[in-house]
């Protein structure tokens, strides 16, 4: 066994034992037009569908559901009703017509038709209704070096582009919304990316800290 093949096997050994730091960059936006401090947990914040970029609408669930856990863990006294629940009471009122039809107007528009949305947050009980838009999602894994021609260790990399709009059913309104750009890496020997959830729930993090009323130690975590 060549010298450079031992100094290789030691170099993976250490490299195996060592702790990954991921690498964030970060750029948030965002803008308050109504929402005032309180007001989500006096009355209430539901999940609608998400809007996806095409190609990725069957993210969509597991973007919500991410979303809202970690609303739910940051903000717990803020009344949130999930996706499936939303989905549930908006079904059971029989508005599956006017849900559908709210989506092809926003597609078109960016507007939410205030009748509608007005029934939609009466049946799913919250005056305010989150919608989320996914605007963008990428991996990407580049080698760092390499021993005796293998390669040891690559950077693994996401790129995500979310859009938080908060809307007021009741006057038909966008009172809150911010877009964070995240760039999520870390340095690494295994194949394993970095998952969806991960980056989705630190771009929520990121997103929920700048919400009125937010605790000032959410923002420190998040990083200003």
């Amino acid at each position: 066994m060549t010298n450079k093949i031992l100094v290789g096997i030691v170099l993976i050994l250490t490299l195996a034992g060592c702790s990954t730091t991921p690498q964030l960059h970060s750029s948030l936006q965002f803008r308050n037009t109504g929402l005032q401090a309180g007001q989500l947990r006096a009355h209430g914040l539901a999940f609608i569908t998400p809007a996806t970029a095409t190609g990725k609408e069957e993210d969509r669930q597991i973007l919500a559901l991410t979303f809202s856990q970690e609303l739910l863990k940051d903000l717990p006294k803020v009344r949130c009703v999930s996706l499936p629940e939303t989905l549930g009471a908006i079904n059971r009122a029989g508005l599956t017509a006017e849900y559908k039809q709210m989506y092809q107007d926003y597609r078109q528009t960016g507007i939410f038709p205030h009748e509608i949305v007005s029934r939609v947050g009466q049946a799913a009980g919250a005056r305010y209704l989150a919608q989320l838009n996914l605007a963008d999602f990428s991996r990407n894994s580049q080698g760092r070096f390499g021993v005796a021609g293998l390669r040891v260790m690559q950077t693994k990399g996401t790129d995500i582009r979310l859009l938080l709009q908060i809307w007021d059913s009741e006057e038909g309104a966008i009172v809150w919304e911010g877009v964070q750009e995240l760039n999520y890496s870390y340095d690494t020997i295994t194949e394993e990316p970095v998952t969806f959830n991960t980056v989705v729930a630190e771009a929520a993090r990121r997103l929920i800290a700048r919400l009125p009323g937010a605790p000032p130690e959410l923002l420190e975590g998040a990083g200003k």
